[in-house]
């Protein structure tokens, strides 16, 4: 996904009131900006950090400046835009990432799982090979790592946790049900559940893994240019 324009670059005072930000630009300017991301973003949102903000034309907009990318304190660029993260994971799905999920000739976006009060990312339906339709939920990655290790959720996430077991149903009734995190961070080997954040949701995970949804995590390469998620990282539930 390439950004749509240049993007400004700058210094961040503060993150407050949780959707917006004041940064100090490069040309000396001061500005607030949205934050479009609701997490506690942690590793993220330290003040001093240097941050990218993109430029809406949409001239309803209060903000026009959005904030996109951090650079952390260990040096790694990070994608804080959780809007972002569907259209990385179907563009992924489009190239053939994970490989698990590849073969499906069509894709819906927001679609209502059955029987259940939620809508799934995506359903691949149509496969070459004639797999069953597969539900897919994502999940945007961007806690801070130690030793490589990105952690969900950053904030307790009961949301997360009513997914999973929704796909844990579907699984079990004999559905083909997929967790995607999209990892919008260079420096990640692995993905783990944040037990000591939100331990309903490890539990939640695991017994969704247990009950045959599959689980994956795509890594990105991040650049002020364009965020492109490019390889698998494993996702380990000790």
């Amino acid at each position: 996904m390439d950004f749509d324009g240049p993007l400004l670059r700058g210094r961040l005072i503060r993150r407050y009131k949780r959707f917006l930000a004041d940064v100090a630009l490069d040309s000396g300017d001061t500005v607030t900006c949205h934050c479009p991301n609701t997490g506690s973003m942690m590793g993220c949102a330290d003040p001093g950090l240097t941050v990218w903000l993109s430029r809406s034309d949409n001239g309803k907009r209060k903000y026009p400046l959005g904030w996109e990318l951090v650079e952390t304190a260990e040096g790694a660029l990070v994608g804080i835009h959780t809007g972002r993260a569907n259209a990385l994971v179907a563009e992924a799905l489009e190239s053939g990432h994970p490989e698990q999920l590849s073969g499906y000739t069509k894709m819906r976006r927001e679609v209502s799982v059955p029987g259940e009060h939620m809508r799934a990312d995506y359903l691949l339906s149509a496969h070459e090979g004639g797999a069953p339709e597969c539900f897919v939920e994502v999940k945007n990655v961007t806690a801070a790592v130690s030793g490589g290790v990105a952690l969900f959720p950053d904030a307790v996430s009961d949301r997360g946790s009513r997914h999973l077991q929704v796909l844990s149903r579907l699984a079990r009734a004999g559905g083909r049900a997929a967790l995607v995190y999209c990892v919008q961070r260079d420096d990640v080997t692995e993905v783990r559940p944040a037990d000591a954040i939100d331990p309903a949701y490890g539990r939640h995970l695991r017994a969704a893994m247990a009950a045959g949804v599959e689980v994956y995590a795509l890594g990105a390469v991040v650049s002020p240019r364009r965020i492109q998620l490019v390889r698998c990282v494993p996702v380990v539930c000790p």
